[in-house]
């Protein structure tokens, strides 16, 4: 009995070295796993919890419109909200320094490339979100092409040195504010600045070259090529899957305090991405409105009736309160904002475009969703003009590299496939954003024919029958809006 004993103790003790054994020598990439799944978990059942959102469609005090790059967000600044919002309603520096404290009272517009995680900064419960998306391989070429064009800018200089002292000082004496201010180009254009400056200098040490190629995307000489663009780490960071890093609040520049260390476990274990994923879903199931960069004209059309139809709206009730004006002139801003333009054609200024000066802030209350729309298609058709001429003039500087759509299509079918590898988050997210949009629309049109039904049931009635509707209805919202006022009233009191 004792033998046996002694056996069965022998043969527990080593199984027990067994299994420390084999702890002390598992893989290191079996253990980074385990931790990696657990804290991606963590952090995406607790954004989960935080996305519940009660009437979606119904616009809040304070509008969050979150500017993922390269997708026309800037387009629908200038041209839909600072024709609805007064630079007295915006929050402080919301379309230029990131990092800012929202505590302005009574700011009503903030429009920022800041990620989601800027919510946390907000209050929840009375901020409405929207965005656009685009196709994430066409956003991959247009944050390449941005990164040069702004890049190129610079090459009016004789080196690097005196290109990034003269941006500094250029920078430190205008009120407006440089694209190297902004995420994410604050990282991209100098890395493209410097590379550009080597690639130039090294052009001069080796002297002319009969090397002739016409593929715009891959001019070694000139340019960091395409392919070598979207394979080094500062691309993977930043680049990639970059919609949905910013839709959950997940990029290099997120307030969420394991905001790194989720995206560094995503990166080194795809298939941990399904999580973020998911939260960046139902966090534009939740958004008051998601537009699409290919739709542009139902896009626009879209947010005006969604959006702009309610701002209007509610401006129209904010205003008509005594004491209250949201009637003020940014002419000085925009003469500013003129002036460094004019003074300085390397620094893109992002708070004050050439077109910025047709653009008005003072506020119409009388405007329709009609009349919006034709002033953002005035708007927009300046802008884009603006844009146009500053893209050709940098273009020039590294010539024989022109980008443009006919170029696009010279560029491998294997490239195309890596980036939509590359960006499978992005992509399915974008399909998402697709079926979201469809939704939306269909709402919108469904509505605008209830408008038209009831319309026209109107112009049917009699006279005295139509103005006693007419009265009726507005005795109602009168007493609904006095309802609802009260609430609020009381909450602030609690």
């Amino acid at each position: 009995m004792r033998l046996t004993d002694l056996s069965s103790k022998y043969a527990a003790f080593l199984m027990l070295l067994g299994l420390i054994f084999n702890s002390i020598n598992a893989s290191p990439i079996e253990v980074d796993f385990a931790h990696c799944e657990t804290k991606v978990f963590k952090w995406a059942s607790s954004a989960l919890d935080f996305e519940v959102r009660e009437d979606k469609r119904t616009l809040r005090d304070l509008l969050f419109f979150l500017h993922v790059p390269r997708t026309g967000g800037r387009t629908y600044f200038h041209c839909f909200l600072k024709k609805l919002y007064s630079s007295d309603l915006e929050c402080p520096r919301s379309y230029d320094k990131l990092r800012f404290d929202p505590s302005k009272p009574n700011c009503r517009l903030l429009v920022t490339h800041d990620d989601y995680s800027m919510m946390s900064k907000l209050p929840k419960e009375k901020t409405s979100v929207v965005t656009i998306l685009r196709n994430p391989i066409d956003r991959v070429f247009s944050t390449y092409e941005f990164s040069v064009e702004v890049a190129a800018r610079f090459l009016v200089h004789p080196n690097l040195t005196s290109a990034t002292h003269m941006a500094g000082r250029l920078r430190s004496k205008t009120n407006g504010v440089s694209t190297l201010d902004i995420w994410p180009w604050k990282y991209l254009v100098p890395w493209m600045r410097e590379d550009l400056f080597a690639r130039r200098d090294a052009r001069t040490r080796r002297g002319p070259t009969n090397y002739q190629n016409n593929d715009s995307y891959n001019m070694e000489d000139t340019v960091m090529p395409l392919h070598e663009y979207i394979n080094d780490p500062v691309a993977h960071d930043i680049i990639h899957n970059g919609a949905t890093f910013q839709v959950a609040g997940l990029t290099n520049n997120s307030y969420f305090a394991e905001s790194h260390e989720v995206r560094h476990c995503i990166q080194l274990h795809q298939s941990l991405g399904e999580y973020v994923l998911k939260v960046a879903k139902k966090r534009l199931d939740n958004m008051l409105y998601v537009g699409l960069t290919e739709d542009h004209r139902e896009s626009a059309s879209m947010f005006a009736n969604v959006v702009g139809s309610q701002i209007i709206s509610q401006l129209v009730t904010s205003s008509s309160k005594p004491g209250v004006s949201h009637n003020k002139s940014g002419s000085d801003s925009n003469n500013k904002n003129q002036q460094s333009l004019s003074q300085n054609d390397v620094l893109d200024n992002t708070s004050g475009t050439p077109s910025s000066g047709n653009v008005s802030t003072t506020f119409n209350k009388n405007m329709t969703v009609g009349e919006l729309m034709e002033a953002y298609e005035s708007c927009i058709s300046s802008l884009r003009k603006a844009q146009s001429r500053r893209r050709i003039s940098s273009l020039k500087r590294i010539s024989p590299a022109n980008f443009s759509k006919e170029a696009r299509l010279k560029v491998p079918e294997s490239l195309l496939q890596q980036i939509a590898s590359l960006n499978r988050l992005d992509i399915e997210l974008y399909k998402h954003a697709q079926s979201i949009f469809a939704q939306q629309h269909k709402h919108v049109e469904q509505k605008l024919e209830m408008n038209k039904g009831m319309l026209k049931n109107l112009e049917s009635l009699p006279g005295w029958e139509f103005l006693s509707i007419a009265i009726f209805s507005l005795l109602l919202l009168f007493l609904v809006y006095q309802y609802v006022n009260a609430r609020r009233t009381s909450k602030l009191k609690v």
